[in-house]
């Protein structure tokens, strides 16, 4: 689990060289999107863009676009995945059929690959890989062999209290031990718990997957058995927080010695649990949901040694399907993919290939990837946006009406000492301890997660990495992190339409511009502002502030909480709030740095397109997706992040340039009297 979401102080560059730091970089090459960066034509004009403006910049493309049937969303972001996928590909490709030496990096990728490509080997070893997990579970006696099975890291089993390695939210030079809540199949608790006729359904098929999935590995009264763990997963989703309760740092930060975290919940084995992660030895955890664990730990005293047996067996198949005969596989996708995500198509083997071996060893693909991908001109343009984001983030910190003073000067040394990492890691990580076999598929995932988490558990007691990035370049992605201060962009996003040093400005400071506002947003949102210039989980703010702060984040809250992109479904206002409030600082901030690189002068018309309106139009360009609808109830659910369409409209109608932009004005949908917008930074 990985709860953060760089902290050397870098100068600030003079605005005008970063200014001119992107535009040097503008090539002869026309830009890769129309000849200016965006596509025009994809919007669709007979809407209004004061009533769906997401529509209006999108929605000629949806019309035209079809959603492959091997994907669940398919946008900008989903393109460039498949893009970084095929890339990945020829990589492994090449290693693959290349004679590279024994226990090297490229030997290793081509071999796991290659392995998880071999189905007929796969089929062929039946389920004699994981005969030896299977018996050990079976022959569990007591609670102890049912806890100790439950933590091993080579079966990669759920369980109602799990253990997890991760930065110390309020001490950044540590690696900490975190106590959780955990257990579940389904994507949310909501899943078990709401009467609704589709979550009723959804219960019954995954009932029927659950018995189908037993029956496939010969388990005895596979029925019965499913309704057992179903039977048991209810009782685990009832006694677990919400996912907005899960968000307040300040509630999941419980740091107890080991003796209080056994009197915290004395039914459960925690000695045994411990040992068997390899964490005998630790004296102090953080105990995230505090007041969970007495009842999830009397839950699994009072539940029968029988009915843990059955829950385990079947987490095992599930979590190993995809190196397991075909049948498994099939299974697994019949549920979680066509059923509970609408996915018609399970993704063909090279695919699911490409993501197996990234998750195993991602950054020993990076370092082949930014090589053959990422030119350095690219890594330079990007770090002067930054700057220049970082300068008008500054611009709008020091204007903000609502802040006091002395806060406000805390928060500049926030910002001043934000870390951006572009591209990919300074130093690549060190996969000679993975042991990779050409003709073991099941062996190589074992031994992958094995390998993850010895590498965790070293780190123990150890100065925490600063240099670490928790995404591989070759991800599609960028995150900030709170507690290193930094704001992390790999290579992968670096790449029309987010970035496209040919495209008009305009069109890259609505599209990688708020990218980088958002992330840089987020530590300046409901939960990354609670942690200080060094990353210290503390309380920094004034009172004034703090209640400033929580009425513009309530009324944010309040409008998103509004939104209903399914029937019965609302978008949570509370789940969501810290990546709309990300959202939304990010395109002001964008457009800030926009003006401000302007110096005065009047932005050029392009296509009768006024500069504001390219910005928008950009930002919208990159949220432009088609979603199934089963997935986008399942995102809704369980997903900090709002649909793209209210990424879109509830960003845009809180920004008062927009409506001068479109000549929005009352009576349109989206109209926002001014003091009903929220204006945070």
């Amino acid at each position: 689990m990985r709860l953060t979401t760089v902290t050397s102080i870098r100068r600030a560059l003079p605005l005008t060289l970063l200014v001119l730091g992107v535009a040097a970089l503008a090539s002869d090459r026309p830009a890769a999107i129309g000849h200016f960066g965006l596509d025009v034509a994809g919007g669709d004009p007979a809407v209004r863009p004061g009533d769906d403006f997401y529509r209006y910049a999108a929605g000629t493309w949806q019309k035209a676009t079809t959603l492959p049937p091997d994907r669940t969303e398919w946008g900008s972001f989903g393109r460039l995945r498949e893009e970084s996928d095929a890339r990945v590909n020829e990589i492994l490709e090449a290693a693959a059929a290349g004679d590279a030496p024994p226990g090297s990096i490229g030997r290793k990728i081509g071999d796991y690959y290659a392995s998880f490509l071999d189905s007929a080997a796969i089929e062929g070893l039946g389920l004699g890989p994981a005969q030896a997990a299977l018996e050990a579970i079976a022959a569990a006696s007591s609670y102890d062999d049912i806890a100790r099975l439950m933590a091993r890291p080579d079966l990669e089993l759920p369980a109602p209290i799990n253990v997890a390695i991760d930065l110390d939210l309020k001490n950044p030079d540590r690696y900490v031990i975190w106590v959780m809540q955990g257990g579940l199949a389904l994507p949310d608790r909501d899943f078990y718990l709401r009467d609704d006729g589709q979550f009723a359904t959804l219960r019954d098929r995954y009932r029927e997957h659950v018995a189908k999935l037993l029956a496939l590995a010969g388990q005895p009264e596979p029925a019965d058995s499913a309704r057992t763990i179903l039977a048991l997963e209810t009782a685990i989703a009832r006694l677990q927080w919400s996912k907005p309760e899960r968000r307040d740092r300040d509630k999941i930060y419980n740091s107890r010695s080991r003796a209080e975290l056994v009197s915290t919940a004395p039914e459960f084995p925690w000695d045994v649990t411990l040992a068997a992660a390899g964490l005998g030895d630790v004296e102090r955890v953080v105990v995230a949901e505090v007041s969970a664990m007495q009842p999830l730990a009397q839950l699994f005293r009072a539940t029968s040694l029988d009915a843990w047996r059955r829950y385990l067996t079947y987490h095992f198949l599930r979590t190993h399907a995809a190196v397991l005969p075909v049948a498994f596989d099939r299974e697994q996708f019949d549920f979680y993919g066509r059923t509970l995500s609408g996915q018609p198509e399970q993704r063909v083997r090279w695919k699911r290939a490409v993501a197996a071996t990234n998750a195993a060893l991602g950054e020993g693909i990076g370092q082949l990837y930014v090589e053959r991908n990422f030119p350095p001109a690219s890594k330079a343009a990007v770090l002067s946006l930054v700057e220049n984001l970082r300068q008008a983030f500054g611009v709008r910190l020091r204007a903000v009406p609502w802040m006091t003073d002395a806060t406000k000067q805390v928060a500049a040394r926030k910002l001043a000492t934000f870390r951006p990492k572009i591209g990919y890691p300074d130093r690549w990580r060190d996969y000679a301890a993975l042991d990779v076999r050409r003709d073991d598929a099941f062996g190589n995932a074992v031994r992958a997660s094995l390998f993850e988490w010895h590498r965790e558990v070293e780190r123990l007691g150890r100065p925490t990495d600063r240099g670490e990035w928790f995404m591989t370049p070759q991800t599609v992605n960028a995150y900030y992190n709170s507690v290193f201060n930094e704001v992390v962009f790999p290579a992968a996003i670096l790449q029309p339409p987010f970035f496209d040093p040919a495209a008009d400005p305009a069109v890259n400071y609505g599209a990688i511009g708020a990218v980088i506002g958002h992330e840089m947003g987020h530590g300046f949102d409901d939960q990354g502002s609670k942690s200080d210039a060094q990353g210290v989980l503390r309380s920094w703010w004034g009172e004034r502030d703090v209640a400033a702060f929580k009425q513009l984040g309530d009324r944010l809250a309040r409008q998103y909480d509004a939104y209903e992109p399914l029937p019965g479904i609302k978008v949570n206002g509370r789940l969501t709030l810290g990546e709309n409030i990300g959202d939304l600082g990010g395109v002001t901030v964008a457009l800030e740095a926009y003006h401000l690189s302007l110096h005065g002068r009047p932005a050029p018309v392009l296509d009768g397109l006024s500069g504001d309106q390219r910005f928008f139009l950009g930002y919208a360009q990159t949220r432009r997706s088609l979603i199934r609808e089963e997935e986008l109830r399942n995102r809704v659910l369980s997903d900090p992040h709002s649909p793209s369409v209210f990424r879109v409209n509830g960003v845009v109608r809180n920004i008062d340039a927009w409506y001068a932009a479109f000549g929005v004005r009352p009576g349109d949908k989206l109209y926002l009297k001014p003091a009903e917008r929220v204006h945070i930074w």
